[in-house]
């Protein structure tokens, strides 16, 4: 996804294609099982074995995909060390505990407002429940 770059205009086309990286990212980690990995990893290394164990219900296939996922956009970094089984390792790189960083201030401003989400939830699915609706 490439924006064309528009003669004297370089540092707008850089801007778009900023953007669309970033939409790109967003929705590639934009699922439960990418920020509970990032979550787990937090400051600290990780065998396989360890983060599959740690985060309740995610199946093998999908630990392997988010990770792969993750590595790719440069979140993540997977360490092989050479040894019979080999031992891999997984860690988040400093663009990963930035993203961290936005996903616990998501996380905050949820705790701040889930009083008034619910209620918002709560009037919106009670008038939608109401017959003459």
């Amino acid at each position: 996804m490439v924006t064309k770059q528009v003669k004297g205009r370089s540092e707008e086309a850089d801007l778009r294609r900023a953007d669309s990286l970033a939409r790109e990212i967003f929705s590639d980690v934009a699922n439960k099982w990418a920020f509970l990995i990032i979550e787990t990893l937090g400051e600290r290394t990780l065998r396989f074995s360890e983060l599959r164990n740690q985060i309740e219900g995610i199946s093998h296939k999908m630990l392997t995909q988010n990770l792969r996922m993750l590595e790719r956009n440069g979140l993540v970094e997977r360490n092989v060390h050479p040894t019979v089984p080999p031992r891999v390792e997984y860690t988040l790189t400093e663009p990963g505990q930035g993203l961290r960083a936005t996903v616990d201030g998501m996380c905050d401003w949820t705790h701040r407002y889930f009083g008034h989400i619910e209620a918002a939830r709560h009037r919106f699915d009670a008038w939608r429940l109401t017959p003459d609706a």
